[in-house]
């Protein structure tokens, strides 16, 4: 008889070489995250980007159907220089130039945005005005007078001085009331920034406008470029972005830069104006 075949048992796997795997794996996590994460925050920042290219678009049309670019926001001005509303601002006014003609139409742009006639279309959650780099609430109240809003990342530049001295006194292209048409642009419009970025761990914005009556309402909807971007001591209504080392803006002729955080500060205020006839042009960073 021949002898029955030795059967071969396969050894489980050790403590030791589990844990050897483990770590591996766990490695090779670590690789490939940082990675994932780069690959993640280049398509955010590509969605933002086009945001703003959209923006623009609809800048134009609107400038080309009405010869004048939308007001920064708009309001009666008290005595006193305060707002009496009410208050839409630059991106309620291009809605239609968005592909929100039914949004435009529901609201009642004589009635202040915080009238209960516009409860629900001023927290209508707009993808176009927001950057998927950063992580923010769908709407928020507006602090000192608590109406809730939809939130929004873009916001106007008002120009190289301080909103809080005169919100219609801006040397930019959007402030109160403003009536900016492509003539008044001296500077030129490739040497001139429209809109720019403003992340939720700055400070909370909206499309909407100037929310009368709330803390620093023009800051809102308005930015200044008093400081660089990403600047340490950034106030509320300057430039800030989750984005690596940078800000993405509009600049008047439609086109999209990152402005990074190390610019000449001459250069950032040069092209944040509309007539300053600065030396600086968007060359020179």
């Amino acid at each position: 008889m021949h002898p029955a075949p030795r059967q071969h048992r396969r050894a489980a796997f050790t403590l030791i070489e589990l844990l050897v795997v483990i770590a591996i794996i766990a490695i090779l996590i670590g690789l490939l995250l940082p990675a994932v994460q780069k690959v993640r925050e280049a398509a955010a920042r590509t969605e933002c980007r086009n945001n703003l290219k959209q923006i623009g678009l609809a800048m134009h049309m609107h400038h080309d159907t009405l010869r004048v670019f939308p007001p920064g926001y708009v309001s009666v001005v008290a005595s006193d220089d305060s707002d009496l509303g009410p208050g839409w601002g630059w991106g309620a006014h291009l809605l239609p130039y968005l592909e929100q003609q039914n949004l435009h139409r529901q609201i009642n742009f004589k009635l202040d945005i915080g009238d209960a006639a516009n409860a629900t279309t001023r927290v209508q959650h707009l993808k176009v005005f927001r950057c998927p780099s950063d992580v923010a609430p769908e709407m928020f109240p507006t602090p000192g007078n608590n109406v809730l809003v939809a939130h929004g990342h873009y916001v106007g530049v008002f120009g190289s001085n301080e909103i809080e001295d005169g919100p219609s006194n801006g040397n930019g292209v959007f402030f109160r009331n403003s009536r900016v048409r492509f003539a008044d642009i001296i500077d030129g419009t490739s040497n001139t920034l429209f809109v720019g970025e403003r992340s939720s761990n700055l400070a909370l914005n909206t499309w909407t406008g100037a929310v009368t009556g709330a803390d620093e309402a023009p800051a809102l909807v308005l930015g200044s470029a008093d400081h660089t971007p990403n600047h340490a001591a950034a106030h509320a209504e300057d430039f800030w972005s989750r984005h690596p080392q940078g800000v993405n803006f509009l600049f008047g002729d439609g086109s999209v830069r990152n402005i990074g955080n190390s610019i000449n500060p001459q250069v950032f205020s040069a092209l944040a104006t509309r007539k300053g006839g600065e030396p600086y042009s968007a060359e020179d960073f």
